[in-house]
Parts: C-alpha cells; sequence; structure tokens
C-alpha cells in the first residue's frame, strides 16, 4: 500500500541492510540515555524510509511496550518534536492530523486545506479520509462542511472525495468541450456559473486539464488563471488558481509555499515540516529545482539561513543537499 505515497524525485529511499530492531534498540539508548542523544534520533529517522519508520515503530512498541511518538514527545520539544513526530507517523495518518489542524480552534487555515487537497491523488485522498474517521470518529467531509462555506466548500468536498480521474489518457474532444463550458460559464456570460469550474477543475485529471487550458486559452484568448482571477473571488478563487499552478507544476507551486513560509519575519513552521516530511519520498527534488529557479538561492540555504539548532540540522537532512 505505501507505493502511493513514494514517487521517484524524493530525497529520502530505502535505506539499504535496514534493521528494525537494531534502529529501535539505538533509538531507546538515544532517548533513555543521560540526556538525550539528538544526533543519533537525527541521522536514524532521516535516513529511513517511510516505510522503514514504520517498522521500526512496530518494533519499538513490541519491543519496549511503548509507542514511539509518545517517547520522542516525551522526551523532545518544540518544532523539533513536530518534525521527528512526522517522521514517524504513516502518510495518511499525517495528512489527516494536518487537516484536523487547519479546522481546528478559532479559524479555519484555508492555505493548508487547499494545499493538501489540490496536491494529493484521488488514491491518497481516499486513504487520508480513511485515517481521518480513523483516528477522529468524524468523516472528513463533515469537518470541512461544518468549517466552510459555498463554492468554496463544495469544491473542498469534491477534493476530498477522491474522486479525480487518475488516468493519463487525454481526451481531445472533451477539451475541446470542457473548454468551451468554462468560457460559458465564466468570460462569455453575466455572472458566473461556479459549479462548472468545481466540477471540471476538481474531477479531471491532470494531463486533462492541461489540454483543457490550452483550448480555453485558444477560445478565450485569455489564460484560465486570468479568468479565475476576473471571474471569481475569495478562497474559492485561491483553490481553483492553486489547481491551476498543480496541474502546471506541483513542485513549483509547492516551491512557492515553501518560500512564503521561510521569508518575512517568523517562519511558518506548520507549512514547513509539512512540506518538507510529506514531499520527501515523492518530488522534493524538483521542488529544490523550482525554488532556486524561482528565488535565485537554494532552499538549503533558506532553511540554513531560518532555523537553528536541532530543527535545522533535522531540515537539512531532509532537504538532502544544496543546490
Amino acid at each position: 500500500m505505501a507505493s502511493m505515497w513514494v514517487g521517484h524525485r524524493g530525497t529520502i529511499r530505502d535505506y539499504p541492510g535496514f534493521s528494525a530492531s537494531l534502529d529501535a534498540e539505538a533509538i531507546r539508548k538515544a532517548i533513555r540515555g543521560i540526556g538525550t542523544d539528538e544526533k543519533m534520533l537525527i541521522s536514524i529517522l532521516t535516513e529511513r524510509s517511510n516505510a522503514q519508520r514504520q517498522l521500526i515503530v512496530k518494533e519499538y512498541q513490541a519491543t519496549y511496550g511503548k509507542e514511539l511518538k509518545d517517547d520522542l514527545k516525551g522526551d523532545l520539544s518544540g518544532h523539533f518534536e513536530h518534525l521527528m513526530v512526522a517522521l514517524v507517523t504513516p502518510p495518511a495518518v499525517f495528512d489527516a492530523k494536518q487537516l484536523k489542524k487547519s479546522m481546528k480552534g478559532t479559524g479555519t487555515n484555508e492555505d493548508a486545506l487547499i494545499e493538501i487537497l489540490t496536491t494529493r491523488t484521488s488514491r491518497q485522498m481516499k486513504e487520508i479520509s480513511q485515517a481521518y474517521y480513523t483516528v477522529y470518529k468524524k468523516s472528513l467531509g463533515d469537518d470541512i462542511s461544518s468549517e466552510t462555506s459555498g463554492d468554496f466548500r463544495k469544491a473542498l468536498l469534491t477534493l476530498a472525495d477522491g474522486r479525480r480521474d487518475e488516468s493519463l489518457k487525454v481526451d481531445e474532444h472533451l477539451a475541446k468541450k470542457d473548454a468551451q463550458i468554462l468560457y460559458n460559464a465564466g468570460e462569455n456570460r453575466w455572472g458566473t456559473d461556479e459549479d462548472k469550474f468545481t466540477e471540471i477543475l476538481c474531477l479531471r485529471s491532470f494531463p486533462q486539464l492541461k489540454l483543457t487550458f490550452d483550448e480555453y486559452r485558444t477560445i478565450s484568448q485569455k489564460d484560465i488563471a486570468d479568468s479565475i482571477k476576473g471571474e471569481l473571488s475569495g478562497h474559492f478563487e485561491d483553490l481553483l488558481l492553486a489547481i491551476v499552478h498543480c496541474v502546471r507544476n506541483t513542485p513549483a507551486f509547492l516551491a512557492e509555499r515553501l518560500h512564503r513560509a521561510l521569508k518575512g519575519a517568523g517562519t511558518d513552521e506548520f507549512t514547513l515540516n509539512r512540506i518538507m516530511v510529506s514531499r520527501s519520498e515523492i518530488d522534493l527534488l524538483d521542488i529544490r529545482i523550482e525554488f532556486k529557479k524561482h528565488y535565485g538561492y537554494s532552499l538549503y540555504s533558506a532553511i540554513k539561513s531560518d532555523t537553528s539548532g536541532d530543527y535545522e540540522i533535522t531540515l537539512l537532512k531532509i532537504c538532502g543537499g544544496d543546490d
């Protein structure tokens, strides 16, 4: 099952000669000793794939009768603790928890909801929904419904359903038809038919949408992103623009999110941790390339100048190198 969470452009891979029992023992020693051996924890957890970390978690529980994440929480603190706990969490559970945090307390973190729901595949979304229900005994859809409203809610629910077509085949006739529907729903009428935007942008495959956006430009002489900016507003607009960005270049979309998390006063660790951990086995190498291309300096150097201590060391290990 883990394969849907692993791509070819990650910075972290399976560790050769892996032994769950040796790692569990070394981690136990690192935690139990006088003063924590953070270096040991970091080197083990950042040099094993998530699938391997899950085996360590199982082994740790079986041998010591304790949850590794609880021991890490008891021993570490702050952003470093959050990051280390994230590393030992199964990907679907991690995303479920991030979604919950985005909707908890006062105010909703719409940017985080948008980022997670636009960058996960349908198969991943199905697994995330299951994990969400298992952990919180509530459906993800119900929580999204109570925390959001209007067209934004409708679109998020469609994405959360994991019904986006995943096939790589494109249908030219459909692209022309959809492009015309989008044109008629927006630029070509008084008022906007938002449902049409939601249906097409939330259900068609990314390759299909790429072609549809090309057709759209031909019909309307405008880029779809400009039309969305002109026709729509608020979080719904943000969501659709995120989809357009992801269709064209998901790593560039995530590089922009990282850039925002790292620039200005204060670091947005919630976003930084999430992208670094969740993309470390999928496309972090591509995100690094896009980051450098768009901002003229490396992701590595941005992390280095914005974070410190064991937290910095861990992020840099996940980043995997300077560009």
